[in-house]
This record gives C-alpha cells, sequence and structure tokens, in this order.
C-alpha cells in the first residue's frame, strides 16, 4: 500500500492542546454519518467535574458513551460509540506497565456496555496529539481509515486504500503507508479488526507497536465483548494515530523525580524476583497454565476437567523453547515485565498465509489453555497458529476457545452432527477440524460456522431451533454469562469465584475479581461476608487500572521479597507496597494526593456508574446475574469419577448422606446444595456493594458516591419508587 494511492475523504485541522499533569482536557469526536458520507467532528473539553468524576480511562469512555447513546441504543445502532482513552498516568515511561488503552462500547454479545484493554503506542500517542479520547459514532457507507497526525495536528478520513482487511496485512501496510520514512515507523499505532470481526460477534480490536528489532508491526488483541466487531460495523478498516518524538515526560508530570525513583524501585523487583516468581520474561504468561493444571482448575474439555495428564506438553518449558529468547519484549516503552513474548519465524501451516514465515504475538495463558486443553488440544504449535489466525482475522482468542469448546461437546453429546457442521468432525482434540472451522468463520458464508460466531448465547438459540438439540443440556454446559463466554479458569471449587466471574459488571472476565487462591487453596475467605469483601476490594482496586491506563501485571504478578512476611491474609493479596507505588505515581503525574480510600473511591463510582448505565439499557439486574451448572459442579457422572472421592466429601461436607444414591442422583443434591451458596452470595455481594436484592444501586449509595446528577437520577428514581411500592 502507497500513502499515495489513499483518497481523502475529509480533513479537519486543530490546534493541539499540551499535555499538563497527565491530561490535555480535551476529546476528539469523529462522527461518520448515518450511511451518508457526512464526515465531520467535534472537538470537546473536559472539565474538572468530569476530571473528579471519572477519573479517566473507562470512566472517560462510560461518561462519553452515555452522552452518545439513548436507551433504544443497540451495538449495531450509529449512535453506538467506540470510545478509546487511556487516562493520566498512561504513557509514563518511567514505571512498568504504563501504555494500557482502554476502549468502551455497546456489546454485540452482552447487548450493554463493555471495556476491553490493550497494549500498544495508542493510547498515549493519542494523548501527544492532543486527546484524552476519541469517539467514533456513525455508519460510513464504504470502508474509511481515520488518522490523526498528532504533528501535523490534522484529523483526515480516507477511503480505504485496499481490498484486504485482515489485521496484520492491514497494520503493516498503515505503518508503511502514514510514516515518514523507516525511522518513523515507530511514530505509528493503528487500531484494526479482521474480516472474521465482520460476521462474527467476537470481533476483537488490534492495537499495534513497530518493533525496529524484528522490523515488524505486532499486535496487542483488546479481545473481548465484540469492540472489533463494532469497529467494522461503522465501516471502519482502521484508527490511525502518528506522533513522533514521544519522550519520558510527555505527560509533563508534577513530580518527574518520584516516577524516576519509584520506577526503579519496582525494575529493580523484577530484576531480582522474576526468574523465581512468575518467569513474565521468559514465558510470559504461559507460565500459569502448569500452576492451573496443579490445581486442578486449568479447563479442560469445555471445563469438565481440572487437570490432564497431557500437561507435559505445554508446560512453560515447552513455550519458552517456542518463545525468542534474549529479547526485553514489552508492549510499552520502559516495560521491565516485559511479558510480551513472541514465536518469530514460525511457518505457518494452513490458512491462507499457508508457507510464509510470521512472528506471532503470544500466546498468553488464556490463549493457550482456550485454544489448547479447553478443545482437547495439547499441540503448542496448534496453539500458536490458532493464536496467529484469530489475531489476523480478529477473534478474539478467550471466546474463541470457550465456543469452540462448547461446540465439541455439543458434538460428543450427538446434539449437533456432522450434517449441521458442514462435514467437519468436531470432537474434542480434533485439531485440523477446529482449525478448519476457524478458517470457515472468515467470510460469513458458511451457515454453521456464521451460527459459531455469535457466541454461546446465540448458539443455544440456533442449535436449539434449527437441529433440535435439546436446550435444557446446553444450559448446563454454555460456560457464558450475560452473554459472554468464560474466561479460562475453572471456577467449580471456589465459591467466591463463582462471584469473580457472574457477579461481575460485563460478564465472566478475568479482569474483575481472581479470588481462587484466597478462596479455594489458601481458605481466606471463610464466610460470605469475606467472599463478598474481597468481591467488593478487588473488582474496584482493579478498576482502577482501566481509569489511569496501566497494566495489573506488574501490581501482584512480581511482589516484594518480603510480602508474604510483613503481610498476612488478604493484606498480602493486596501488595501494600505495590499500592503504595500506584498513589505515589499518580500524585507524581497530576499532583494531586490520593490515599487508598480515595483511590477505591474512585473506582467504586465509576462501578456504580457502569451498573445504573446497564440498568439505563434494560439490564443491571439480578436476572442477569445468572450462572451454568457447569460453573458449580459436574454435571455427567464422567466427571463425578474422575474426582469420586472428592465429590464424596463435598457432599458429606454439605451434610448430604450419599448412601443408596446414584451418581446422577449425588451430582443433582450437590448442585442443589451449590445453588442454595450461590444466592446466599449474590445476598451478601449486593449488600456490600451497597445494592439492593434486585442489584440496583440503593439510593444512599448513589448519593454517598456523588452520582446523584439529574441523569442518573432520571434513570433510577421510578426503579426506587416501584421497588418501594413493591
Amino acid at each position: 500500500m502507497d500513502k499515495l494511492a489513499m483518497k481523502l475523504l475529509a480533513e479537519w485541522s486543530y490546534d493541539r492542546a499540551p499535555l499538563h499533569r497527565g491530561y490535555t482536557r480535551k476529546y476528539l469526536v469523529v462522527d461518520l454519518g448515518d450511511g451518508d458520507g457526512k464526515y465531520s467532528h467535534t472537538i470537546h473539553d473536559i472539565d474538572e467535574d468530569m476530571i473528579d468524576t471519572f477519573t479517566g480511562g473507562r470512566g472517560f469512555g462510560l461518561k462519553i458513551l452515555w452522552d452518545a447513546v439513548s436507551p433504544a441504543g443497540r451495538w449495531d445502532s450509529p449512535e453506538n460509540a467506540l470510545v478509546i482513552s487511556g487516562g493520566p498516568i498512561c504513557g509514563i515511561t518511567q514505571y512498568p506497565g504504563t501504555g494500557k488503552t482502554y476502549t468502551v462500547f455497546l456489546s454485540p454479545l452482552t447487548e450493554q456496555t463493555y471495556n476491553s484493554n490493550a497494549g500498544g503506542y495508542f493510547g498515549p500517542y493519542l494523548k501527544a496529539s492532543g486527546f484524552d479520547a476519541l469517539a467514533v459514532t456513525g455508519k460510513s457507507p464504504e470502508y474509511v481509515v481515520v488518522s490523526i497526525d498528532g504533528d501535523e495536528g490534522k484529523v483526515r478520513v480516507y477511503a480505504a486504500p485496499t481490498d484486504e482487511r485482515n489485521a496484520y496485512a492491514v497494520t503493516e501496510a498503515l505503518h508503511q503507508a502514514f510514516a515518514k520514512n523507516e525511522d518513523d515507523l515507530v511514530s505509528v499505532s493503528v487500531v484494526t479488526a479482521g474480516r472474521g470481526a465482520e460476521h462474527s460477534w467476537w470481533g476483537a480490536l488490534n492495537v499495534s507497536f513497530y518493533d525496529p528489532r524484528r522490523k515488524v508491526a505486532r499486535l496487542k488483541q483488546a479481545g473481548r465483548g465484540g469492540g472489533g466487531t463494532v469497529l467494522r460495523d461503522k465501516g471502519i478498516l482502521a484508527l490511525v494515530v502518528r506522533k513522533s518524538g514521544f519522550t519520558g515526560s510527555e505527560n509533563d508530570p508534577a513530580d518527574l523525580a518520584t516516577l524516576q525513583k519509584v520506577g526503579t524501585k519496582l525494575h529493580r523487583e523484577i530484576r531480582n524476583n522474576d526468574d523465581v516468581q512468575s518467569l513474565m520474561r521468559t514465558t510470559g504468561t504461559t507460565h500459569l497454565n502448569k500452576i492451573m493444571n496443579d490445581y486442578d482448575i486449568l479447563p479442560v474439555n469445555n471445563y469438565k476437567y481440572g487437570r490432564s495428564d497431557a500437561i507435559g506438553a505445554i508446560t512453560p518449558e515447552e513455550y519458552k523453547k517456542l518463545f525468542t529468547q534474549g529479547y526485553a519484549d514489552g508492549c510499552w516503552y520502559g516495560c521491565s515485565m516485559a511479558c510480551a513474548k513472541t514465536v518469530d519465524g514460525f511457518e505457518l501451516r494452513t490458512g491462507p498465509d499457508r508457507g510464509k514465515k510470521v512472528t506471532v504475538d503470544g500466546p498468553e495463558y488464556e490463549t493457550a489453555a482456550g485454544l489448547g486443553p479447553n478443545v482437547g488440544v495439547f499441540d503448542p504449535r496448534w496453539t500458536i497458529e490458532s493464536n496467529y489466525y484469530a489475531d489476523h482475522y480478529a477473534l478474539d482468542t478467550i471466546s474463541l476457545g470457550t465456543g469452540l469448546a462448547f461446540v465439541c461437546e455439543c458434538y460428543e453429546l450427538g446434539l449437533i452432527t456432522k450434517e449441521h457442521t458442514g462435514g467437519l468432525e468436531l470432537r474434542f482434540g480434533a485439531a485440523d477440524q477446529l482449525m478448519e472451522l476457524i478458517h470457515r468463520m472468515v467470510d460469513g458464508r458458511d451457515e454453521f460456522a456464521l451460527a459459531v460466531g455469535k457466541g454461546i448465547r446465540k448458539m443455544k438459540d440456533i442449535f436449539a431451533r434449527r437441529y433440535g438439540a435439546d436446550r435444557a443440556v446446553m444450559e448446563k454446559i454454555g460456560m457464558e454469562g450475560q452473554g459472554l463466554e468464560v474466561s479460562q479458569y475453572r471456577c467449580q471449587e471456589s465459591v467466591a469465584q463463582w462471584g469473580g466471574y457472574f457477579l461481575t459488571l460485563k460478564g465472566p472476565q478475568h479482569d474483575e475479581a481472581w479470588v481462587i487462591f484466597m478462596d479455594m487453596v489458601n481458605k481466606q475467605l471463610p464466610t460470605f461476608e469475606d467472599k463478598a469483601e474481597a468481591l467488593f476490594y478487588f473488582p474496584n482496586f482493579r478498576l482502577w487500572f482501566s481509569l489511569v491506563g496501566v497494566c495489573k501485571l506488574p501490581w501482584n504478578d512480581v511482589e516484594p521479597e518480603d510480602n508474604r512476611i510483613r503481610y498476612k491474609g488478604i493484606e498480602a493479596a493486596k501488595v501494600p507496597e505495590h499500592v503504595q507505588n500506584y498513589l505515589d505515581i499518580y500524585e507524581a503525574v497530576t499532583g494531586k494526593p490520593l490515599s487508598e480510600e480515595d483511590m477505591i473511591l474512585q473506582s467504586e463510582r465509576v462501578y456504580n456508574y457502569e451498573r445504573i448505565f446497564n440498568y439505563r439499557m434494560g439490564k443491571g439486574t439480578r436476572k442477569e446475574h445468572t450462572i451454568p451448572d457447569r460453573a458449580l459442579g459436574p454435571v455427567f457422572p464422567d466427571e463425578w469419577n474422575v474426582r469420586k472421592d472428592y465429590f464424596e466429601k463435598k457432599l458429606e461436607e454439605a451434610g448430604i448422606r450419599g448412601d443408596g444414591l446414584s451418581v446422577e442422583e449425588k451430582i443433582a443434591r450437590l448442585q442443589e446444595h451449590r445453588r442454595r451458596e450461590w444466592e446466599k452470595l449474590v445476598d451478601a455481594v449486593y449488600a456490600r456493594r451497597g445494592w439492593d436484592r434486585n442489584g440496583v444501586p440503593t439510593k444512599e449509595t448513589v448519593e454517598r458516591l456523588g452520582l446523584d446528577s439529574p441523569e442518573v437520577l432520571e434513570v433510577l428514581e421510578p426503579y426506587w419508587k416501584s421497588a418501594g411500592r413493591a
């Protein structure tokens, strides 16, 4: 692709707002019209009240999205906005993991708000170009490229200059097209999707950065929720930002010396402790798969089992052999955690790029689990190839893995057959057949592949209606919540993690709360009140990362050597020294002191605002917080029998006598018991979060958080009056 071949459709000039204390205090809206080719832009101020209420990043995204959509809006409405924002800390280079970008939109999968994050350079470059956030609304009648040139102060809309729409090809071509020369390739970042996102609701966003050593553009996935589907529904081939000369003081921080001091301390910890604590710098996050297997939480065959004897084929040692070693790989400048591992020179065996040698980013641990043991495949090279094509086609690897696992179990149960799958025998471990299904999901012409790409919730409808599949069985085994596929931990034996997945704002995603070890292994959450406290603190603490633009991994994947000596229980899990780091760097950037209590308050405010937002969109009540049987315990006798003694003991601990009962009856009794436990958990968590028994924030909670604006009261007051009458 040559930039001279690009047809300019619209162009606007702007005065670049300078960054000061982490903010530009401006956001850009590009409207693509209503299919009429009328492109426009507006630049909005961000005032102190918006900063105080929403902080930045995901908070800004939710506020901008709220203002863009009506309660009748849906994911494919022109008014739906794709909002990308970093946050005040995003873009510093002194502390590891500070290049995160958060994208907010109405999701095709969950039909409510969603947020998804990725590394790469887009967020920092967007800020340096003068905007704390970018929102794209409307729909273009043709595929377009929206670009922001921070050097020239220009926003442009181009006609898509190529028929190629898959991610690696588009990203590489646009880096070449927008860079002034080879040295300038690092000044460009691209957000794009792929052809799979045009037909699937698992559409992912790929955010790029240019790797000058490998001389390739690399991709980081904001995979979940269908952001790539929204991007392509708007007729956007890609978003491009270009900003040259980025420096470590670009945010104009209040206290650069403190940033350097705190950052140096964590760099030293990572250098000294990573090799013994988490192996991020050599194996990325794949080191977790063996730990998951050891504790029976690795998803195997659609979460039926928690471990496998075949784990030896996918251990960290095996991935270490495949990942290129010796490079300090990070997805943003200054990240010494360097977990962005790649497989270089990987020769593809299938698909349109067969025979081509490529650089593959990842797999990360959830891709390695989802496109691995969860579909019964224990071949890391197959996982790497499926990872490549998922990125290229822009299919969320986590949802893809969980969705394919559901398909495999449906096939093995006889709920679907070769007659339905277009001749594919989709059993667990059928690597070639599963790869063929992934390729068939690209162009939307294969009826079965099209149904799979709509996600498990929709598959249940289609399989029942079209193929006569047993709906009740699919409800038990379909691992989704609120329409979103479950992340790659098997949570059956942790009551708290049931809530960590299924009492979330957006569905069972790993980035809200991960409390399995506290609950299941370390026994630190014995009561429902303890579990509720953990499901209050950790979702709010983790949400804060999304407000300021930082990565979760440097928080607790490497800890101070004496953390477990100085602190015990949940306090140790909080890693207090690292929490203090975040308070210090927040103040060092913004100039505003922040206590831990204020940090949680910032998050709690946005957490509840998003809950209210979802209520406004017709969701956000207790009936959306459901959990499938498979997440609670065994569903079929083979699952019970593989850990017979364990489940017999669980039955006994529940006060249920198993004498004379068949395995099926024992399973039913255990499920009934755990259903009751689930309802107790829901009540306890809602109470701790300041919600009523229907899961709606109470008036007292809304007033305490300062969310009682007229627009919020308009949504909630009719409900409160109705609930009071009830």
